[in-house]
């Protein structure tokens, strides 16, 4: 069973920093691209990062590029969002989202996480 858990969420004021960590297992990590997601309230799904199973291919969204910070640790089964320069807008609940496919980029929401809040007072 795919298993997902992020950490990391809180409250932070407008210009500071969270990591957000990921922690998988029930599959084999090392062979999936994974992603960021995020859902402000009353909005769908928005795609945040992601990042090959090899780590040579890193994307971010436009809003959150040169903020944010997207890595892996194989070894440890887990991914990280480092988000820095935090604005009122990242605020929402944070998804760790799996690839649907190994060894390449299908990014697929049903494998998902159960999320962790980022609030960013203005």
């Amino acid at each position: 069973e795919v298993q997902l858990v992020e950490s990391g969420g809180g409250l932070v004021q407008t210009g500071g920093s969270l990591r957000l960590s990921c922690a998988a297992s029930g599959f084999t990590f090392s062979i999936y691209w994974m992603y960021w997601a995020r859902q402000a309230p009353g909005t769908g799904l928005e795609w945040v990062s992601s990042i090959s199973s090899s780590e040579d291919r890193r994307n971010y969204a436009d809003s959150v590029k040169g903020r944010f910070t997207i890595s892996r640790d194989n070894a440890k089964n887990t991914v990280y969002l480092q988000m820095n320069s935090l604005r009122p807008e990242d605020t929402a609940v944070y998804y760790c989202v799996r690839s649907g496919a190994p060894y390449r980029g299908a990014y697929d929401p049903n494998y998902r996480g159960q999320g962790t809040q980022v609030t960013v007072s203005s």
